[in-house]
Parts: structure tokens; C-alpha cells; sequence
């Protein structure tokens, strides 16, 4: 793979680092864009796009090294090297998500509105982001005649960022034809939630380095269960829901 782009003088330009950031950036444009045309101010997303990534970024270090400790118990000072991969989608999503919900209602923004404008712009970061795990040889499945070298593994692997990059691609243009048509409040957030949750549930059997805790399932894959159902069961109801 290719964890560093280019090396100029002391600075290093590592894959990982520079494709986040360009999916944050054209998520964000895109998301703020959307937002102006339906009323929303676009600073309040450029606004609410950097808490998240702020609080993303640190909910996904937390939770990816409390999943892997034992990397660091013998170098702490690793834990803030970000630089070298090492994000967990589902703790930028609780702290994030956790940070944008109190900004969102402190600033009295029309809470599922919003959500239903910017998530699909969510969904096309991600698909550009896993192309960064790629790059870097993180998030990788297990050893498969039909994968790929990945030279850090010195083994024929999964691409699983592949496929994740793929179906979150599809994800986006689903919820954007679903933007397309009126829809009640949430619908779209929520769908994307059903649609992450059920692909990240089927990606993660190909993945193999996280361990098995309950009934052969990892804990990526029980987390998603409990957000499908919890989807699910807000879209049974979402037509007496209001924003």
C-alpha cells in the first residue's frame, strides 16, 4: 500500500490523513451547499461539521484504543499518533453525533431537517475515507486467493475498505434519490442508519482482526444490530414523528 504520499523536508504527507481530510472538506462544501438552497444557514454546517470532526476524531481514537490496548500499554505516546490509522467509525459516531445533537439544539436548528440534509454527504465521506484505510493497510479481511497484496501484511487479503467504499457509494445515491422526493421528517437519517448498520454487519465477517465476543458476533457487529433495530424501529413510527 501507500501509507506516505510524499516526504518535504521535516513533513511527512501520509495517506491516511490527507484523504480524510479531503472527505471532510468536500463532505462538508457539499453538505453546507445543500443546507443553504433549503434554508438552512451554511456556516451554522461549517460550524457543526468541525464540532463533529473534532469530537469524532477524538471519540474514534478513544474507542479504537480501548479496542486495542495492548498495542499501546508499552508505548503510550502512540495513542497520538494518528497519522499511522487507528479510527473507530462508531466512536466518532457517539461523541460526534453526541456534539452535534447539543449543537444543533442549542442553536434551535430544525433537528431532523438537518440530519436528512447533511447525512448523505456522511455516507460519501466514508466511501472516500475507506479508500484512506486502503492506502494505509488498516481495516483489512482475512487471507483470500481472489484479494490483493498488501506489502504491510506480506499477504493476499480482503479488500474490505474496497467493498466498504463501494456500498457506503451506494448508500449516498440511495439517500440522495430518496432527497429527491418528499419524505417525512428523519427518514433519510434514518435509513442511513439501517443501510450502515446492516453493511457493516455483513463486512465485518471478512474482517479478522477484531475478536469474537458473543455467539461468534464482534462487538462492531453487535453495535450494528442494536443500531438496525433501533432504525428500524424509529421508521415504523417516523410517520407521527416531528421534527
Amino acid at each position: 500500500m501507500y501509507p506516505v504520499i510524499c516526504t518535504i523536508g521535516p513533513f511527512t504527507v501520509y495517506s491516511y490523513g490527507l484523504t480524510v481530510a479531503v472527505a471532510f472538506m468536500l463532505s462538508l462544501y457539499l453538505a453546507s451547499r445543500a443546507a443553504g438552497q433549503a434554508g438552512i444557514e451554511a456556516q451554522s454546517i461549517n460550524n457543526l461539521g468541525f464540532l463533529i470532526l473534532f469530537f469524532g476524531i477524538i471519540g474514534a481514537r478513544i474507542f479504537y484504543v480501548i479496542l486495542h490496548f495492548e498495542n499501546y500499554a508499552s508505548s503510550l505516546k502512540d495513542i497520538f499518533f494518528l497519522h499511522q490509522g487507528g479510527l473507530s467509525w462508531f466512536g466518532a459516531f457517539f461523541l460526534g453525533g453526541l456534539a452535534g445533537l447539543i449543537f444543533l439544539r442549542a442553536k434551535g436548528l430544525p433537528f431532523y431537517k438537518t440530519l436528512d440534509i447533511i447525512i448523505p454527504y456522511v455516507a460519501l465521506g466514508q466511501a472516500i475515507g475507506r479508500i484512506g484505510c486502503l492506502l494505509n493497510g488498516c481495516c483489512y479481511g482475512g487471507p483470500s486467493r481472489y484479494g490483493i497484496y498488501f506489502p504491510v501484511h506480506n499477504e493476499v487479503l480482503i479488500p474490505t475498505q474496497i467493498y466498504s467504499s463501494l456500498a457506503l457509494l451506494v448508500i449516498f445515491l440511495i439517500l440522495r434519490l430518496m432527497q429527491k422526493r418528499p419524505q417525512p421528517a428523519g427518514r433519510v437519517f434514518f435509513s442511513y442508519l439501517t443501510l450502515y448498520a446492516l453493511i457493516r454487519f455483513l463486512i465485518e465477517f471478512w474482517r479478522i482482526e477484531h475478536a469474537k465476543l458473543f455467539l461468534g458476533l464482534t462487538v462492531f457487529q453487535i453495535i450494528s444490530l442494536v443500531i438496525l433495530v433501533f432504525s428500524l424501529f424509529k421508521q415504523a413510527g417516523i410517520r407521527v414523528t416531528k421534527d
